[in-house]
């Protein structure tokens, strides 16, 4: 959800309850109401579960995610953290051609191809931004 719908994320999310174990997780790692994209996935990790649910519990809790680690959306100052004179190698540019959809590309698979081509993250971001593909959805369920 975008800035605008700050404090009514939960919305989104009718009928969930805030788990305890999982938002004793977040509030180990926030600060002043923001979860960083890493800790997430670190907590998801540790527990075992999808990152979206995850992000199921920081929109109940009304936190918000930062530091999107495909560089997408809440870096400081500026809000994405992309890199638009980046040269895309041809593996990176047949790797996001032969998995896009529709020109879209998720999150995941995004992270999967950072690892395959041993690359950084904000390295696809970066590319996904340079040629017009739309990544969709976060794994956290930002977008």
């Amino acid at each position: 959800m975008a800035h605008q719908d700050k404090g009514h994320y939960a919305n989104k999310h009718q009928g969930k309850m805030i788990d305890e174990t999982i938002s004793k997780k977040i509030n180990s790692l926030a600060d002043d109401g923001n979860l960083a994209c890493a800790s997430a996935h670190r907590i998801a990790k540790d527990l075992g579960i999808l990152p979206l649910e995850i992000g199921v519990q920081i929109d109940l809790m009304e936190y918000r995610i930062y530091r999107c680690q495909i560089g997408l959306f809440g870096h400081f100052p500026e809000t994405k953290k992309i890199n638009p004179d980046i040269e895309v190698s041809k593996e990176l540019r047949d790797a996001l051609n032969e998995t896009k959809t529709d020109n879209k590309i998720s999150c995941r698979l995004c992270w999967e191809i950072a690892t395959n081509l041993k690359i950084k993250k904000q390295d696809v971001g970066s590319a996904c931004e340079r040629m017009d593909i739309k990544i969709k959805p976060c794994q956290l369920g930002a977008f």
